[in-house]
């Protein structure tokens, strides 16, 4: 009798098993579900727990390692951390940006970008990483002019006085850069299409010696950004022509820009900071007001304003838009002028 009771209440027992799995079943996956997302809220509540690395993808003491390290005192008091400059040049600042690109996603390292990030996927034919899927935008910082300088004594005072001249000598005029595929030997194939005119393109290992020689009569001119010609033009060493956005810039008053002659003509530097890909939007969000937060100081404008640039400290979509519009701008010049790196 009692083997014939368990039996028949074997089916019955794993019926109520089967119920008992069915109900609690949800209740267990709802609570993980509560426990996960309560653990990530607290972790992103508690960003950042540590330093953050600021990668700088050039040398130390040029303009984007000025803007980085102003920048970054203001982000480590609005975040309550360090923020560590380091500095990673090479490859046309490949190097550095490469570094960001294979970082962990936790918003504990950025890079600071410029006119190069948005060049190199037309310009060097096989980037370690994808830049536009590598990625977060979290900010644009700033934007401003090249400037068309030339010596003190140059036959040329105005634009027009060069494109004259190098419409009546082809190739006989020559401007300098700090490399190819520079945003100074790019600003000047873009000005050589517009006016339709040809110049011999001089390159050199960096921006001080091609000052250098055309502070010495060597070169003839050169579209050098604002940060580095700023103390010659002061000191009466240089001379500007015109500034390359298409509006007059309020660091160079009385300075002209290129595209009142050149009509279309517009170049800008700009500098703007991205996480890796991936990059939780809480993080990014955080990240971003902490910049916009520095970037209202009154050391951080008056550092920025000096090297000739406007504050820009919009959204990450900003960003985004910016660069893309310039990757496209750019790989048409690069192509149609056969650009290529060093």
């Amino acid at each position: 009798m009692t083997s014939i009771r368990r039996l028949s209440d074997r089916p019955l027992a794993r019926a109520l098993q089967r119920v008992r799995a069915a109900f609690l079943a949800p209740l267990v996956t709802r609570a993980c579900a509560v426990l996960a997302l309560s653990v990530a809220g607290t972790a992103l509540a508690a960003y950042p727990e540590k330093p953050l690395r600021l990668v700088v993808p050039f040398a130390p003491g040029g303009g984007t390692d000025l803007i980085a390290r102003t920048l970054g005192a203001g982000m480590s008091q609005a975040l309550g951390q360090p923020v560590v400059i380091d500095n990673k040049p090479g490859a046309g600042t490949v190097i550095g940006t490469d570094l960001v690109a294979k970082s962990a996603p936790d918003g504990y390292t950025l890079v600071v970008a410029s006119f190069a990030h948005a060049v190199n996927p037309s310009l060097v034919p096989k980037l370690p990483y994808a830049s536009d899927k590598a990625f977060a935008p979290v900010i644009l910082i700033g934007r401003g002019p090249n400037v068309l300088v030339v010596r003190t004594n140059s036959p040329f005072k105005t634009v027009r006085d060069v494109v004259v001249a190098a419409a009546a000598n082809p190739e006989k005029i020559s401007y300098a850069s700090q490399g190819n595929g520079t945003s100074a030997h790019l600003a000047g194939e873009m000005f050589t299409n517009l006016a339709k005119v040809k110049m011999t393109h001089i390159p050199y290992k960096g921006a001080g010696p091609a000052l250098t020689d055309v502070v010495g009569g060597q070169v003839d001119v050169m579209f050098a950004t604002s940060s580095a010609v700023g103390a010659l033009i002061d000191g009466g060493k240089l001379r500007a022509l015109a500034v390359t956005t298409p509006e007059r810039s309020p660091a160079l008053k009385g300075v002209p820009a290129v595209a009142e002659s050149v009509p279309g003509y517009s170049v800008e530097s700009w500098y703007g900071i991205y996480a890796p890909a991936g990059t939780p939007a809480d993080v990014i969000a955080k990240l971003n007001a902490a910049v916009k937060r520095a970037a209202q100081s009154e050391e951080f404008r008056r550092k920025i304003e000096q090297e000739g640039l406007v504050v820009s400290a919009g959204s990450p979509e900003e960003l985004d838009t910016y660069v893309r519009r310039e990757e496209a701008r750019w790989r048409s010049i690069v192509k149609e002028n056969n650009v290529k790196p060093e």
